[in-house]
């Protein structure tokens, strides 16, 4: 409260301190406190990280314990500028379960933002940029081409559940999560069931994210590689 009250009628607790506030699982900042002020002069404060935000407008101002703070879409794409995108996942997912932000509520605000620091991370996290269902078949599959693997199916039935790579021979199901998807309990609750059904019968299950096709391909090779091994020995 001290910080905000020293940086101005306008200020808001913000970024990772904000985060710590709203409580949506990340530890407290140690060192300087977070603060966003408005564009234009303002002086510097001991212990204080200013931030300056051009649109920073009465709709993005909430209260917490009584300390004027950003409002919760705020403060997510505030921490998306400045943490890695695991904790940024992280703090969405808390967020969504503590009720401050609707998944795809979220999607649709930040669809029509304009741009600015932590957008770009935030529209990947939340599938704005997204593969189609067909890029990331064909990523992945080039990526078992390249490891001479043997070829799967692609989208069949099996064990009553629609899956993206199935190896008859072997009993191996591979399923790609694209960013769009996956990401509701409803959704998550339908892959718990599908991997169920899958194991009952037998069969064997791995998850690749579209992170780890798109952009660490060597992941899905090394956890690939040996499962095939050992199911067709």
């Amino acid at each position: 409260m001290g910080a905000v009250l020293a940086c101005g009628s306008k200020a808001l607790l913000s970024h990772g301190s904000a985060a710590a506030l709203w409580n949506i699982g990340l530890a407290p900042r140690t060192g300087a406190i977070d603060v966003t002020v408005p564009q234009g002069p303002s002086r510097k404060r001991a212990g204080v990280k200013l931030h300056r935000r051009r649109d920073l407008g009465s709709e993005h101002r909430r209260e917490v314990a009584g300390i004027p703070v950003t409002d919760p879409i705020s403060t997510l794409v505030d921490l998306a500028s400045c943490r890695p995108e695991w904790q940024v996942e992280q703090a969405i997912n808390n967020a969504d379960r503590l009720d401050l932000v609707d998944v795809e509520a979220l999607r649709a605000t930040i669809a029509a933002l304009p741009p600015r620091p932590g957008m770009a991370c935030m529209r990947r996290l939340l599938g704005l940029d997204a593969l189609t269902d067909t890029g990331l078949e064909r990523k992945f599959l080039a990526i078992v081409r390249a490891a001479n693997l043997p070829i799967p199916e692609t989208q069949i039935w099996v064990s009553g559940y629609r899956v993206d790579f199935y190896w008859p021979a072997l009993g191996l199901v591979a399923e790609a999560d694209g960013w769009r998807h996956h990401r509701t309990p409803g959704e998550q609750g339908t892959d718990r069931r599908r991997d169920q059904a899958h194991l009952a019968s037998g069969m064997t299950t791995l998850r690749f994210g579209e992170d780890q096709i798109r952009y660490r391909p060597d992941e899905v090779r090394r956890a690939l590689t040996p499962v095939i091994a050992r199911l067709d020995s």
